[in-house]
């Protein structure tokens, strides 16, 4: 048996040790999402496929997970994150294998599909445990924490796994990923409980809220959708997002090769600056805002720091690759206050609604990756001036910019947004 000291230590560790396991399964979305960045050119080559067929595979992850986002929240707040989140993992770690197996285009198709519907529960997820398992005025904060591990699950998908891909090819590198999954999928189901310190308490037995029949799905999905804040900040969430889910997700690294005929490995280590740099921003603008009691000051911080930042490094003549590689981690410093979003739409719908209002606003942020991963390479087709490599289109450095600019335009977006957000105070909404 424990010992009482042993107890209570083990007691107050218990909140970290069930974020950190939904925080850990986030973490490989991230690294899932990614992947793609550092094979661009042999699933070009392996395919026989443009910019737009790549751009539109890699982005079939985002389909799936933006396109559930709804379901996802309330499937949580219906089942709770232990079964939801055990099996979602196992799946996600099947979805890899599928696509490391894939021999054609279709199969590769249901493999980032399955992929990205599986992970559609992981943030989501790791939010409601935050909810249920730390205090309130923590929440952006922990969540913060959380977006940087899955930063660091990012960089892992990138210069790492060039590195790993260099050395059992790209179909063996996602087939230890698969195997990865299913251990932490077993992790999650002897692990992590539903009920934490925070719940919303049960109403006692024979009570009058006991037999009060439960707030339906449907209701709370309509109390979120029908405030104008929620897509208000899921807009400021999606314009922030962005950048790093296309260009260092998955065409900055070809970019950066072209621009600055650097190898791979290097340029997946400079565009791994903008998650290196969301790892760092995320739990620091987190930790401001609660600091300040205040969401929309940092908010206009992080949307006008990344309008300069991003706009600087894609635009300003004459720079430096090194120059390049620390904008880009200014750039995801700042970036990382789109964490805000969560707290803050949460915070604007009432607490029994939670999922739910996670769930949207999580959706309309992913829809950046479902948008701007096939338009960026649709854009790179049209600008094509028909060069071929080894099997493989090659674009000219004025295609890209011709194409990226539309990253610039959605962080004026962003600070649109911020401006249009009502201020919390840091405080739930309870109606």
């Amino acid at each position: 048996m424990l010992k009482q000291n042993e107890k209570g230590a083990w007691q107050g560790a218990l909140p970290w040790v069930m974020w950190g396991l939904g925080a850990l399964f986030y973490c490989y979305g991230f690294f899932q999402r990614t992947a793609p960045s550092v094979m661009v050119d042999e699933l070009m080559r392996e395919f026989a496929v443009g910019a737009a067929l790549t751009g539109t595979l890699s982005g079939l992850y985002f389909y799936t997970y933006a396109g559930i986002q709804i379901p996802v929240g309330l499937i949580l707040d219906r089942f709770g994150p232990r079964r939801v989140l055990a099996v979602a993992c196992a799946l996600a770690g099947a979805g890899s294998l599928l696509f490391a197996l894939a021999e054609s285009l279709m199969v590769a198709y249901a493999g980032r599909l399955m992929i990205g519907g599986a992970v559609a529960f992981t943030w989501v997820g790791a939010l409601l445990i935050i909810t249920r398992w730390f205090p309130p005025h923590r929440f952006a904060m922990v969540s913060g924490l959380t977006l940087a591990l899955g930063m660091a699950g990012g960089v892992g998908g990138q210069a790492p796994l060039a590195l790993l891909i260099g050395e059992i090819g790209w179909r063996g590198a996602l087939t230890t990923a698969a195997a990865l999954a299913l251990v932490l999928a077993a992790l999650i189901a002897l692990l992590v409980r539903d009920r934490g310190p925070f719940s919303p308490p049960l109403p006692a037995p024979g009570s009058a809220a006991a037999d009060a029949p439960r707030p339906s799905l449907g209701r709370g999905l309509a109390r979120v959708v029908r405030n104008p804040q929620t897509w208000i900040v899921g807009l400021y969430g999606a314009a922030l997002t962005s950048p790093m889910l296309s260009f260092a997700g998955l065409w900055g690294v070809p970019y950066l090769q072209r621009l600055y005929d650097v190898e791979r490995e290097v340029a997946a280590l400079a565009t791994s600056g903008m998650m290196i740099g969301w790892a760092v921003g995320a739990p620091a603008m987190g930790w401001l805002s609660d600091r300040w009691r205040r969401r929309r000051r940092v908010m206009l911080i992080a949307s006008g720091g990344s309008l300069a930042t991003l706009a600087a490094a894609l635009y300003a003549p004459g720079l430096p690759f090194e120059a390049v590689a620390a904008l880009m981690v200014l750039n995801g410093v700042v970036g990382g206050g789109m964490v805000l979003c969560f707290a803050t739409g949460r915070e604007h719908n009432p607490a029994w609604a939670a999922g739910a209002a996670l769930g949207v606003v999580n959706m309309l942020a992913m829809a950046a990756g479902a948008v701007f991963q096939p338009l960026l390479g649709w854009l790179l087709d049209r600008a094509w001036d028909g060069t071929m490599e080894a099997g493989r289109p090659v674009y000219s450095v004025e295609a890209f910019q011709s194409a990226v600019w539309v990253l610039v335009g959605m962080q004026g977006v962003a600070l649109v947004a911020a401006v249009l957000t009502r201020e919390t105070r840091c405080r739930q909404r309870e109606d």
